[in-house]
């Protein structure tokens, strides 16, 4: 009886330690509740959570959403120290996730000559002018963003065009798509080009019927000019990348998957101790390099950090549709002396993958052409093949032209569909006459894509189109150009919704980047990543989507842009 009773009190003891320890916990939720460190109150905040779409309101602790709900639920969160943002009716969204970008590249493309968006060869000419007196005699003049298929004419500029301007200055500037450069006469002589220079593998020297090089120069070939051009100094990198991190503040990006260069990693590294890294790096490591060197950069750089980490192995199997150097399954419709360039040899593209899945690497493949992508496929269907099936998570950045039968196969294989919406609004002025009507049905196919249950992941190619993801927004639900048309938009069966839409720039760009449970939603336990926007652009009429700014970018609870 004795031990009965000692029994009883010692269950007794034990439930009560268990509901004094629940009180505890009870009662310490009840405290956090009053520890918020920012409320954002009087909102219309898009979660991204289909069981519960909008709130009013939303508190954070430290880099991390707590709750959301009403402005009334989220006031018992506050306290004498909580930072308080009245939003006052304004719209919130996930902070949007750039899944493939070139932040460097864009950062000292502000820096250089300026051509974006020249309507003719001479404005081309003009701006590459204007600039000659900041530069010494003998110095390389560099840039990027010409179009020739924004000219009258439509035709590839050469040497003598730049001549024109200047023989004292060697220069070298990309197209837009950074696929072909052209570069004066002086460029071609200090990288010793000739009539006797061979085009090197996965590159064309463009050459007159003299067989002397024009100055314009395909894929691999720009190399032979690009190393004879000075590095950048430490404080130009840094410079351009800080350019690069404002522009993003200001377009709402609290995210990009990053292919810059591995110094580029070292300045966001230090821009992270020094607290100024406003907002979350993933950043890309070459494909091509040994896989030694790959291993130690990964364990160098880290996979697991917030707010920056080594992710993919970017690869590039072909060029662009604009350059013709997309590698296409057969002849362009518009040149039928050419297929294109395949960067990489199909046998050693495989090899690779093979052997960079084995190492537990994500793999995303540049594929422009159709041919291009049926390559990509293949080297993943080979890494499956060969180490087994595993959540690789592998991509396709583009996937710009899709041939019918391999739509499915991304889905069979869990490769991602990484593309770049904007695309569709520049490339729909020429795409078709490059491929013809019946491949065109394969072109920017987001809506394919999801009805073959293909993950989506969008971004800009920033600064191949401009870094703003609303043009991203715009062209998905109307595909037409900016100044609209063609009326109903072009290939219009391959519209997608905005929620789609908003979907492939959040929580779609998340998971390309294993981070779908930190990101993309605006949901306890999220990363608090937010962008206030001007304007509700699930209920606005397209042309306001283009209108339509970001007022206020938070990235892990901490405000990075506001807008005066």
């Amino acid at each position: 009886m004795k031990r009965a009773r000692v029994q009883l009190a010692f269950t007794i003891l034990v439930a009560f330690a268990g509901v004094a320890g629940l009180t505890a916990r009870l009662f310490a939720t009840a405290q956090e509740k009053q520890t918020a460190d920012l409320v954002l109150i009087n909102g219309n905040i898009y979660t991204g959570d289909p069981a519960r779409p909008r709130v009013e309101a939303l508190a954070v602790q430290g880099e991390r959403i707590i709750a959301t709900g009403s402005t009334q639920e989220i006031q018992a969160y506050r306290s004498e120290k909580t930072k308080v943002m009245d939003l006052g009716g304004r719209f919130a969204l996930p902070g949007f996730n750039d899944a493939h970008i070139h932040m460097a590249n864009g950062g000292q493309a502000q820096m250089a000559v300026e051509l974006n968006g020249a309507k003719s060869l001479e404005e081309f000419q003009q701006r590459i002018r204007a600039r000659l007196g900041e530069f010494q005699k003998g110095e390389w003049l560099t840039g990027r963003g010409w179009d020739h298929t924004l000219w009258p004419g439509k035709k590839f500029p050469t040497a003598k065009d730049l001549d024109a301007v200047s023989t004292e200055h060697p220069m070298i500037f990309n197209r837009v798509d950074g696929h072909v450069a052209i570069v004066n006469s002086l460029a071609l002589r200090l990288a010793g080009i000739t009539k006797n220079t061979l085009n090197p593998p996965g590159g064309e020297i463009e050459r007159d019927a003299a067989g002397s090089a024009t100055g314009l120069l395909k894929e691999n070939a720009m190399g032979l000019v690009r190393r004879q051009v000075p590095d950048i100094t430490p404080e130009q990198r840094r410079r351009g990348l800080e350019l690069a991190l404002a522009e993003a503040a200001r377009h709402g990006i609290t995210s990009v998957q990053d292919n810059s260069g591995w110094e580029d990693f070292q300045v966001y590294s230090a821009l992270k101790k020094e607290g100024k890294l406003t907002l979350r790096v993933t950043e890309w490591l070459p494909f091509t390099a040994p896989l030694g060197q790959l291993e130690q950069m990964r364990r160098r750089g880290g996979t697991t950090d917030p707010w920056l980490k080594t992710g993919a192995l970017k690869g590039v199997v072909d060029g662009t549709l604009g350059s013709r150097t997309a590698a296409m399954i057969e002849p362009f419709a518009d040149d039928a002396s050419t297929r294109g360039i395949l960067r990489i040899p199909e046998d050693d593209l495989a090899k690779m993958a093979v052997e960079r899945d084995k190492a537990g690497f994500q793999i995303a493949l540049h594929a422009i052409g159709d041919g291009a992508n049926r390559a990509a496929l293949d080297a993943f269907a080979a890494a499956r093949a060969a180490n087994g099936a595993r959540d690789s998570r592998h991509k396709v950045e583009h996937a710009q032209v899709v041939a019918p039968a391999d739509f499915p196969r991304f889905k069979e294989l869990g490769v991602i569909a990484s593309m770049q919406p904007c695309h569709e609004t520049t490339d729909m002025r020429w795409a078709q006459d490059r491929v013809g009507p019946e491949r065109a049905k394969g072109a920017y196919a987001w809506k394919s894509m999801q009805k073959h249950g293909v993950p989506l992941a969008f971004g800009t190619d920033y600064p191949v189109e401009p870094l703003n993801p609303m043009i991203g927004l715009y062209a998905c639900v109307t595909r037409e150009r900016p100044e609209g048309g063609p009326a109903g938009g072009w290939i219009p069966q391959e519209k997608i919704s905005i929620d789609e839409c908003i979907y492939g720039y959040t929580l779609g760009s998340a998971y390309a980047e294993f981070e779908e449970k930190n990101k993309g939603q605006l949901v306890p336990g999220m990363l608090a990543d937010i962008v206030v926007l001007s304007a509700d652009v699930t209920k606005a009429q397209p042309a306001q989507i283009l209108k339509t700014e970001a007022l206020i970018t938070i990235v892990g609870g901490r405000v990075v842009y506001e807008k005066k």
